[in-house]
């Protein structure tokens, strides 16, 4: 799944929750963003990683919770749930659907950005060079 597309999912899902019924609020938004990153901050100094326990090997999420919701949730919250890991990816979550709300083409930037990277000179130039 491509960028767009899954900020594409998580703008609809949102929407049919009911979370775009207020008006939109940049400024909230983005403080949402920062707030899954001090949930990450707060799972890494307790020590709560996923890594990749054997429970979660070759677990397609979509598939196990299509077969059985309820061993999916058991296993998710067992394993996943207030982890780093799962902080970054709802920051992410995030990010994706404030793009979709400001019509970015999230994919396009992202892969401008990395190339622009490739530019720069070693450590760009800063107090750490």
């Amino acid at each position: 799944m491509e960028i767009n597309e899954m900020a594409q999912n998580v703008y609809d899902y949102a929407e049919k929750q009911g979370f775009h019924e207020t008006p939109f609020n940049f400024g909230e938004a983005l403080m949402l963003i920062v707030s899954e990153l001090g949930e990450a901050i707060a799972a890494h100094r307790r020590g709560r990683l996923c890594g990749h326990p054997e429970a979660l090997e070759n677990l397609n999420p979509e598939e196990a919770l299509e077969k059985d919701t309820q061993k999916f949730k058991h296993i998710y919250e067992h394993f996943v749930k207030g982890t780093v890991e799962e902080e970054i990816a709802d920051a992410l979550l995030r990010i994706g659907n404030l793009a979709v709300r400001l019509g970015m083409d999230l994919d396009w930037h992202c892969r401008a950005k990395m190339c622009f990277n490739t530019t720069r000179p070693f450590k760009h130039e800063t107090l750490y060079g």
